[in-house]
């Protein structure tokens, strides 16, 4: 398989896992409340990335100094991801969450190719893309109502 392939392979199996995370984290949210639903599942998924840095070694763990401080803050903005989809799946169900969560994320992503922000690559915010992410929106109107 090439990279590409292995790229898009990665990104469905990503899109797979943020699909079922949502009903999860929202069937936990449920039984024992969002904060405590978010602590439990950031601790599995510390467990689950702890078990590869044993056994392939976490050599640059201790280079954390040299990330630039706000990029700490990925840690939290997971804790405000998660408990939106908690929140969100009951109310308004797993594929329209993940839609308002998709469509976050792509207007996000597109002012921040637009100004190259955090080292993305400039990509100008044009009239294509602009159209692209209407739809998108106009999908989200016709998956939420």
């Amino acid at each position: 398989m090439g990279t590409l392939g292995f790229v898009v392979l990665f990104g469905l199996l990503g899109g797979v896992a943020i699909g079922l995370q949502g009903p999860l984290a929202s069937l936990m949210s449920q039984k024992i409340g969002t904060l405590e639903s978010v602590f439990y599942i950031h601790l599995g998924g510390t467990i689950a990335a702890l078990i590869p840095l044993i056994f392939y070694g976490g050599r640059n763990l201790s280079h954390w100094r040299e990330v630039p401080w706000y990029a700490l803050w990925a840690g939290a903005l997971g804790l405000g991801a998660i408990s939106a989809v908690s929140y969100m799946v009951p109310r308004v169900g797993v594929a329209s969450a993940v839609v308002l969560i998709v469509a976050g994320q792509l207007l996000v992503s597109v002012i921040l190719d637009h100004y190259g922000a955090f080292g993305a690559d400039i990509r100008v915010i044009n009239p294509a893309r602009a159209s692209g992410l209407l739809l998108v929106f106009l999908g989200v109107w016709i998956t939420v109502r």
